[in-house]
């Protein structure tokens, strides 16, 4: 059974109990905040993230509702994914490159709009916290390859190998063509970017990923670079996106997205505007998927995509929510 297909059925479950999340439209969502924050009723704390990554945005929410900081919620739930097996696009167990090699990107940043980040970083299960100690421990903001790996080493982490049994036999099976060909809304990568708010109004970010499976050795998408995979600006909101790396990185996606509400765009609508200057800029945006997710300092948030079939799952008010995205239609 397909990843994709298998996180669609499973359920949440916690303290023993299975929660089904409902299942609503980003738009309508979208019109409800809005009217929320227009009569200044914002409800916090908040925490969203690409995709039905559920158990990433339950163990956020774990930390925002005990009052604690946007940050730490990020990394908890980054967490989750990362050590995951069944989840072959993100942390251990993740799909390797074409040389076999499983290769990590991830990058964090603060209220204080601090940042940290890897990319390319092998052997070690957790780059959410690595990226999080580059931003916290050092005078540089992006460690790379073996630099990062040493440097985590440095910092307490151990070194393990992440390529599990199953995820060598899918490549070894890969190599007898070797072909890479996308999938809309699997394209060998589901990232997880991740945005929240915590009682305090304070916002912070995080994305992590193994990026494209089977890419050439060196690859580096949007995941970690700070304003295409992942911008957060705390007097503004902040933004995070999935799906081909390379064309959110040709429009510094994220960044524009906050530099939109900043002019006074809802979230809604920035996503909206991320996603049209792509596929305005690429006449093959159909064989491809990009998604963006944003949130606003009113507690206000907006997803948009290229195709249909791309959500995100939400928690707010103790509810875990999947809101599907509405997509790109050209306009005549």
């Amino acid at each position: 059974m397909k990843r994709r297909n298998f996180i669609k059925r499973a359920s949440l479950t916690g303290l023993g109990l299975a929660v089904v999340p409902s299942i609503i439209s980003c738009e309508t969502e979208a019109k409800k905040d809005k009217k929320a924050a227009a009569v200044g009723t914002p409800v916090l704390p908040i925490v969203v993230a690409t995709w039905r990554f559920h158990n990433a945005t339950k163990a956020a929410w774990e930390v925002l509702e005990k009052g604690g900081a946007s940050i730490d919620a990020i990394e908890a739930g980054c967490r989750i994914e990362e050590a995951d097996l069944k989840n072959t696009t993100v942390g251990n167990g993740a799909t390797p490159d074409r040389d076999g090699n499983v290769t990590l990107d991830a990058c964090i940043m603060n209220k204080k709009g601090d940042y940290g980040a890897v990319v390319c970083m092998e052997n070690i299960a957790h780059p959410i916290s690595v990226a999080r100690k580059v931003m916290e421990e050092t005078p540089h903001v992006l460690l790379a390859g073996k630099g990062a790996e040493q440097f985590a080493v440095s910092q307490g982490f151990k070194r393990e190998n992440l390529l599990t049994e199953s995820s060598r036999k899918a490549w070894e099976k890969w190599k007898v063509k070797s072909e890479y060909k996308p999938i809309i809304n699997i394209e060998n990568h589901d990232t997880i970017g991740m945005l929240a708010i915590d009682k305090n109004g304070d916002i912070s970010g995080g994305c992590t990923t193994s990026g494209l499976a089977y890419k050439m050795a060196g690859r580096v998408g949007d995941s970690a670079i700070i304003g295409s995979g992942l911008f957060i600006d705390n007097t503004v909101g902040g933004a995070t996106a999935t799906g081909m790396g390379e064309e959110v990185l040709k429009t510094v996606g994220s960044y524009l997205i906050v530099e939109l509400m900043r002019q006074g765009r809802t979230p809604q609508e920035a996503c909206e505007e991320g996603v049209k200057r792509i596929v305005e800029s690429n006449p093959n945006y159909k064989n491809f998927q990009v998604g963006y997710v944003a949130l606003n300092k009113q507690g206000e948030y907006g997803c948009y995509c290229i195709h249909g079939g791309f959500g995100i799952s939400k928690y707010q008010e103790g509810k875990q929510t999947y809101v599907e995205s509405n997509a790109y239609t050209k306009k005549a």
